[in-house]
């Protein structure tokens, strides 16, 4: 077991109330599960995503913590939250990590696994047909 990690769980939820696709607005919420895997206490501090549309538009988002919280998880404590973005297209992809700070004061890096964004056919292969 490494020392030094957290690892990350993400599940994307399209939510068709808050979207409208008239004007290529398509909003998700994500609840993103950290749990400590590693061998010592450590902190979250800062989250970098990388959000990707269809039409390849990116979008980088930095900052401090998460939903106002750097939860301090000791191995094997898991913190959850939920948080929202949006596309201007019904497909797209969310990536990107966690800067760390550990209780011995190394710091580390969590990348967080690409996971889709999709408006429709959730659990689907994406359409390689083009239109």
């Amino acid at each position: 077991m490494p020392k030094y990690l957290f690892t990350c769980e993400a599940e994307p939820q399209y939510l068709s109330e808050q979207s409208a696709p008239e004007d290529d607005l398509y909003a998700f919420a994500y609840t993103i599960t950290i749990t400590n895997t590693g061998e010592v206490p450590a902190q979250l501090i800062a989250r970098h995503w990388i959000i990707d549309d269809a039409n390849g538009h990116t979008e980088e988002v930095k900052g401090l913590g998460v939903v106002g919280h750097q939860p301090l998880l000791r191995p094997g404590e898991s913190f959850q939250y939920t948080s929202g973005t949006r596309l201007g297209t019904p497909t797209g992809t969310m990536r990107g990590s966690f800067f760390c700070v550990a209780e011995d004061g190394e710091r580390f890096e969590s990348p967080i696994p690409e996971f889709a964004l999709r408006a429709d056919g959730a659990g689907e292969a994406p359409s390689r047909v083009l239109h």
